[in-house]
Parts: C-alpha cells; sequence; structure tokens
C-alpha cells in the first residue's frame, strides 16, 4: 500500500518536483551526453573484437601445449573475460537503455530504440513489451508485473505458496546461468499458454519471432566462431559458452538486487485503480532498490545500480542517474519513504537469503520484536 501517511498534496508536491527534475534533466541533454553513449559503444566493440582475438591467440600455443600450457590458458581466461565483459556493457548500458528510448532525443537511426537489436536472446520488440511498458508500468502490482518471480519464483510472501516453490534453490542456480533464454520466452506467457488462456496463434507468433532470434544467437556463438577455430571448434565454443554465462550471472544478479531485496514494497491491484501521478512515483521508489558503489560498478550494471531512479525515469540517459540521486534521496528523507540503497554484497545476501526462506511456506521475515524476544 502506499504509505498512508502522505496527503493528496504530498502526493501531488512528489510528483511536481519529480516531474521538473525529469524536465531539467532532458532540457540540459547536449553533446557531452552524446559524445558518452558514443565513446562506449566504440569501447565495447573493441571489447568484443578483442576478446576474440586474444581467445584465437591462445590457440596458437595449442601445438605446442607442452611448453605453452600456462599462457594458454592465460590468454584463454583474458579473452574469455575480455569477451563477457563487452556482453555486460552490451546488454546493459548500452542495450537496455537504448531500447528504453533513452537516446532516441539524438535522431540517430543507429542508435535508436526502433532500430537496435541487441546481442541477446530475447528480440527487442518484445522485450519493449514486457519491459518497458508492463513491467514498467505496473511495478511491483501482485498480478499485473510478470517480472514478480518471473512466473517461476517466490519473491515475497504475499504470492501463494505451492510445492512448486521447493525447487525454488535450484531455479536461483538455472535461472542465473541462463537468464538471456529464460527472458527470450518471458513475453510468451508460458503459465497462461499451459492454462489456455493465451491465444493459440499469438503465442505462436512469438514463439516463432522468440526461436529465429535465439537461434541466430546460437548460431554466432556456438557454430560460427567456433568453426573459425578449426580443429579447436570446442575450445572457443566453451569460450563462448563461459563468457554468456558470465554475462547471465551478472545480469540476474543485477535486476534481482533491484527488484527483490528485503524491505521492497509490493502492492494490490486496488492501489493503481486510482492512482495519481505522484502516486505511481511512489509506488517506482517503494518498489525498487540502489545498489552503492563506484563509477564502474555503475557503468557495468547499465546504471541500474541507480534502479530507483531507472524506475522514476526509465527513458532518460543513465548517465544522468547518479547527478539526480542524491536529489530523491533528499525528497524520500523529507516525505518519510524507504529509499533502499546498500553495497552489492548486502543486496545479494538479502535476495538470497530471501529467496531461500520463501521457497517453504510462511516465509515472512520476524519482526524486530519478535526477533528480540525469542
Amino acid at each position: 500500500m502506499i504509505p498512508s501517511h502522505l496527503t493528496e498534496a504530498d502526493l501531488r508536491d512528489i510528483g511536481a518536483r519529480l516531474d521538473a527534475i525529469q524536465a531539467r534533466e532532458r532540457a540540459s541533454l547536449g553533446a557531452a551526453d552524446r559524445a558518452y553513449i558514443l565513446r562506449l559503444i566504440r569501447i565495447q566493440r573493441w571489447m568484443a573484437i578483442g576478446g576474440r582475438l586474444v581467445i584465437f591467440a591462445a590457440l596458437l600455443g595449442l601445438p605446442f601445449a607442452l611448453a605453452s600450457w600456462p599462457l594458454f590458458w592465460t590468454l584463454l581466461s583474458l579473452g574469455t573475460l575480455t569477451l563477457a565483459l563487452s556482453k555486460i556493457l552490451e546488454n546493459m548500458e548500452i542495450g537496455h537503455n537504448v531500447i528504453h528510448g533513452q537516446w532516441d532525443w539524438m535522431n540517430d537511426p543507429d542508435i535508436h530504440s526502433s532500430s537496435w537489436e541487441w546481442d541477446h536472446g530475447c528480440p527487442a520488440r518484445q522485450w519493449k513489451h514486457t519491459h518497458n511498458v508492463v513491467h514498467h508500468t505496473w511495478t511491483n502490482v501482485l498480478g499485473m508485473d510478470r517480472d514478480i518471480g518471473y512466473g517461476m519464483m517466490r519473491v515475497t510472501e504475499h504470492q501463494r505458496w505451492h510445492p512448486f516453490y521447493l525447487l525454488q534453490p535450484l531455479w536461483i542456480v538455472v535461472m542465473a546461468m541462463y537468464f538471456e533464454w529464460f527472458i527470450a520466452l518471458h513475453d510468451l506467457e508460458i503459465p497462461r499458454v499451459l492454462k489456455g488462456k493465451r491465444d493459440k496463434a499469438e503465442a505462436k507468433a512469438i514463439l516463432r519471432e522468440s526461436g529465429a532470434k535465439v537461434g541466430r544467437q546460437a548460431l554466432k556463438d556456438y557454430v560460427l566462431w567456433p568453426l573459425l577455430a578449426g580443429p579447436y571448434f570446442f575450445v572457443v565454443l566453451g569460450a563462448n559458452f563461459v563468457a554468456n554465462v558470465l554475462r547471465n550471472i551478472w545480469t540476474w544478479a543485477v535486476i534481482f538486487c533491484g527488484h527483490f531485496p528485503e524491505g521492497v514494497s509490493h502492492f494490490g491491484k486496488s492501489v493503481v485503480a486510482t492512482e495519481t501521478r505522484g502516486g505511481w512515483y511512489v509506488r517506482q521508489m517503494l518498489g525498487s532498490c540502489n545498489i552503492r558503489g563506484g563509477r564502474l560498478l555503475h557503468i557495468l550494471t547499465g546504471n541500474l545500480s541507480h534502479q530507483i531512479e531507472h524506475h522514476l525515469f526509465p527513458d532518460l540517459p543513465s548517465n544522468r542517474y547518479a547527478r539526480v540521486a542524491p536529489e530523491v534521496e533528499a525528497l524520500c528523507r523529507e516525505y518519510g519513504l524507504a529509499y533502499n540503497s546498500h553495497g552489492f554484497g548486502r543486496q545479494l545476501g538479502s535476495v538470497l537469503w530471501k529467496l531461500l526462506r520463501l521457497t517453504f511456506p510462511g516465509g515472512k521475515r520476524p519482526s524486530r520484536r519478535a526477533a528480540a524476544a525469542g
């Protein structure tokens, strides 16, 4: 529920002030912002090329493996890690944010939400629907935001427990490793398909589109690049697999830390029935969590370390989030609203403990008073 201490006047003021912040930032976008995204795209592409070249350089020593085994593993590891980092940058700070329309103001046809197709198993068109529209509109509204548990996991005690959730520890590992492929099927809404509640023709069209994108991704990373290695096909295939898994685990961790730590709020459908602009802003702030860290962490998370600011201003360029975050935090304090922001380790630990606790019936966190009494 929206905190009861907030009056209608409070909500109007919160809405007006956050609208003003967004308008101010939009009005000041210019050459420095353009240079930022163009530079980042160049760095990412050179990292992708460099990572693959280092992987292939490692293969040159294989015929002399007995003499160069340490060098082979060093180069292979370095190339794989560089490739993984390039994929993280492309997915997080570039692809996710371009598809959100954050850079549409540049009117650059090559960096526009209508044309960008990212290095990911999920088609950009489907991502725009499930993420940009459904998730960002109905953030943490039970029964409306399908990102609450992704149809597989119990992430709040408000979700009814089912024996299926006893497998949740397994789903944590599987989903983290293969997060890209789970997201690729997210728009299909498999639970509704299984219950016969989804139009079959529409489901087939979505599945065909997802299948085509997944096929292209698999062909690129697991067939074409490995084929270039000739007899070392499986070495390159393994390096690409590890790079993708590292990217997936990192993406999973960042997204879960931004949405499911202790203290995050969930809402019933009745909240949005009469929701005002200010109420929408408050729901975004209470339904999102930040990760504290330095500039490198922010870039590698796609600035989703500023998840609160991202949910307030989803189509504002992400390099502006760090600038507006102190204002948002001060506004929360002024109105007695939680601003959930902690270090990466604490947020991730909170998420994992919560998911494990919710594996079992109940799963409510003991209150401080009850814990002290015990």
